[in-house]
């Protein structure tokens, strides 16, 4: 595990060649990076919205087709307000109706990022599945050890 105060990262380089996205741009990128998936995609997403699902529904059924596996994880619904609530809870449904694995987080779920194919790894401040009209940040990290590393720090290996 990086020791933050006596290691040096290993990994310069992959971080000097990330590319910084916001609201307008992240999208357009994560679609495509999307459209590319052979193996898995891991969202984490405390929010889900039906808008933001309007979008992005037809490429996740899309990689489902392709025997892509799909991870969604996300804050319970109990923990929203009332609109948020039912959205989240119908797009969870929805999520679990065309076979992706949904796992409910409790405890003020907050974290934003995603992994596709274990090799891209976006981390920031958006939220995936529920963005509208607030200013963001993501980072694209194009690198298997950074991935890697993002799996075992969050126990997903």
């Amino acid at each position: 595990m990086f020791n933050f105060f006596t290691k040096k990262p290993s990994s310069d380089d992959e971080l000097l060649s990330s590319v910084l996205f916001d609201e307008k741009t992240f999208y357009k990128k994560f679609i495509s990076d999307l459209q590319y998936c052979n193996s898995e995609v891991i969202i984490e997403s405390p929010f889900i919205t039906s808008s933001r699902m309007r979008m992005l529904k037809p490429f996740f059924e899309s990689l489902l087709r392709k025997g892509v596996k799909i991870y969604v994880i996300t804050r319970d619904p109990k923990e929203h307000g009332n609109s948020y609530a039912i959205e989240s809870e119908l797009e969870i449904q929805y999520f679990e109706n065309i076979g992706v694995q949904v796992l409910i987080c409790t405890g003020n779920h907050h974290r934003k990022l995603a992994i596709i194919d274990r090799e891209i790894l976006y981390e920031g401040s958006l939220n995936i599945l529920s963005q509208t009209n607030s200013k963001e940040i993501m980072r694209r990290i194009f690198s298997k050890k950074l991935t890697t590393d993002m799996l075992k720090f969050l126990n997903l290996v």
